[in-house]
């Protein structure tokens, strides 16, 4: 079992940059796919970046391509979401996610459906200010 902690989230102005974290308990993540999703008021659960458990593949939404960077470090076990240039769209519940153990990212078209995580943290809140 992974359990996961998200860490980071507040208030941001726009344009500004803000880093989450993502610390794990349980086990290694070294054999764990991660993700982190951001859910908005009224809104579904959305991929914002992936990064696989080997290889260092990433997957990224189309709006935060080119501004935000998925990261991790398994020997701290945590995982890192760097966004920079925050614009309004930015705002809402920030979650890290975790697949099973050896499993990939979960992607289809081009972006990854959360059904395919197994782990979840509570989530973390940005509100970006503009």
């Amino acid at each position: 079992q992974v359990q996961l902690v998200e860490s980071g989230g507040g208030l941001v102005q726009a344009g500004n940059s803000l880093r989450l974290s993502c610390a794990a308990s349980g086990q290694t993540i070294n054999r764990n796919s991660m993700g982190w999703f951001r859910q908005a008021p009224g809104k579904e659960r959305e991929l914002v970046a992936a990064i696989s458990w080997v290889g260092g593949v990433t997957l990224y939404a189309d709006p935060v391509k080119g501004r935000f960077t998925i990261s991790r470090d398994d020997a701290k076990n945590t995982q890192y979401l760097q966004m920079n240039g925050m614009t309004d769209e930015g705002s809402g519940v920030y979650y890290c996610s975790a697949v099973r153990d050896y499993g990939p990212i979960p992607e289809n078209d081009g972006t990854s459906d959360s059904r395919g995580y197994d782990y979840w943290g509570p989530g973390t809140q940005v509100t970006v200010s503009s």
